[in-house]
């Protein structure tokens, strides 16, 4: 999967942070559908054998992964760095980092309780939820920095 962050490095300047990063999280919604169709099937054939749905957990498993690696993973850290003012740079990347942090811990701390509480598919079913919010919030709040001088003032009109 390490290749697919290499794509983003190459495209990143080429084709921008909000293509990559709307491609990459529409990528994640579309991976996490067919994983919780997939976990749904197998939860509901418990006595009979779904080879398919679990090829297609798997597939959708990695599909995720490829996703996440060719824009959300490694584009968040230079788009952080690139809308704020210079002024608050230190400070908007450090709130940042702690809410990336404090969201992952979130999710893994949660995840078991979360799927026997509502079965392993509606988790990701939730988890889809979430990610078509964001794709929702990046698509009209988060403006492309591509081409910007990181010394060149707010990316945001409000900042």
């Amino acid at each position: 999967m390490t290749i697919f962050t290499l794509v983003a490095t190459f495209w990143v300047d080429r084709i921008g942070r909000r293509v990559l990063f709307l491609t990459s999280c529409g990528g994640v919604v579309l991976s996490l559908i067919g994983l919780a169709v997939g976990l749904i099937v197998i939860d509901c054939n418990d006595d009979r054998e779904v080879t398919w749905a679990v090829g297609l957990c798997i597939v959708m498993a990695l599909s995720c992964v490829a996703s996440f690696s060719i824009g959300m993973g490694p584009i968040a850290w230079v788009y952080s760095s690139e809308i704020f003012p210079l002024r608050l740079r230190a400070q908007g990347c450090s709130m940042g980092i702690a809410v990336n942090r404090l969201t992952s811990e979130v999710v893994s701390m949660t995840f078991i309780s979360l799927y026997e509480a509502i079965t392993i598919g509606g988790a990701f079913l939730l988890y889809t939820g979430i990610g078509i919010v964001s794709w929702i919030f990046f698509y009209t709040l988060l403006p492309e920095t591509k081409g910007k001088t990181l010394n060149g003032g707010p990316v945001w009109h409000f900042l």
